[in-house]
């Protein structure tokens, strides 16, 4: 039986699923977390679903030496992937970012009409109209990959002229659909909401699901009575993180997503470089 004091478990394909993590530091804040960031291999978006869900197979494997006592699947293209597979194999429980983002999606729409932007993966899954449709099938979904999204996130270019551009170019096509909610199906686009919001305009309900998941995951863990209630005496291992890759990139990336939230993390940030291919 896991102990409440067990790590979460949180992985994405590289650095986006950080911005999961700074929500779960925002509203679970006793938690242990210990992530993986596949940064040697990312991006996903790209990949077949076979190779996806062998390299799913190989995190969860990783994060199992951890003892963790949760899975979040911290990536759009994983949870749209190969989240259905996987599950079916695990003792403790895992969720994505797909469902709770969808759900938001749905609360939120008023004209019935939800625009989605993610990778080509994602979009192709069509995983989120199939979960909207399922609550209410009245809505119309509209899906736009934005391949170029990822790239600028992690190149720092959040606010940039080049990123405003080029999000005035992808959004053209679903403003058009009129849409409500747009999800951000990628959890790098949370990083860019400011300018995607200046593209879209205030009328365009923003959904994060990085927000929404971490609201998922406290109320899973509430009900299976594994929350840590205990305040931790020692912060300086309360996260861990490992990446595929080398750290320096990961490590300059993590210490700006932190910074504002949770400031000793930041600068005190432990991160550890892992074959995966191991595993």
């Amino acid at each position: 039986m896991k102990k409440n004091s067990n790590p979460i478990g949180v992985f994405d394909s590289g650095v986006g699923g950080l911005t999961v993590v700074k929500e779960i530091m925002r509203q679970i804040p006793n938690e242990n977390l210990v992530y993986f960031g596949d940064t040697a291999r990312v991006p996903y978006g790209n990949k077949s679903t076979t190779t996806i869900i062998k390299y799913t197979r190989q995190i969860i494997r990783f994060l199992d030496t951890h003892d963790v006592k949760a899975i979040v699947v911290a990536c759009n293209t994983m949870s749209a992937c190969s989240l259905e597979e996987v599950e079916k194999e695990l003792k403790v429980p895992i969720i994505g970012v797909v469902k709770p983002g969808a759900k938001a999606a749905v609360e939120r729409t008023k004209n019935h009409k939800i625009g989605v932007i993610a990778t080509q993966s994602t979009i192709n899954s069509r995983m989120y109209e199939r979960f909207i449709q399922c609550i209410d099938p009245k809505i119309s979904v509209y899906g736009k990959a934005c391949p170029l999204f990822v790239p600028l996130v992690e190149e720092g270019l959040w606010d940039d002229s080049v990123t405003y551009e080029i999000a005035s170019r992808y959004l053209d096509e679903l403003q058009k659909k009129d849409i409500d909610a747009l999800i951000l199906g990628c959890t790098h686009y949370p990083l860019l909401k400011h300018t995607i919001a200046k593209v879209v305009g205030e009328n365009i309900n923003l959904v994060n699901p990085a927000y929404e998941t971490s609201r998922e995951l406290k109320h899973l863990l509430e009900e299976m009575d594994l929350i840590n209630e205990e305040p931790l005496q020692d912060h300086s291992e309360q996260y861990r993180f490992y990446v595929s890759d080398v750290e320096e990139k990961f490590r300059s990336f993590a210490e700006t997503i932190f910074a504002d939230v949770n400031p000793y993390v930041a600068k005190n940030l432990i991160t550890k470089q892992v074959d995966i291919e191991r595993y």
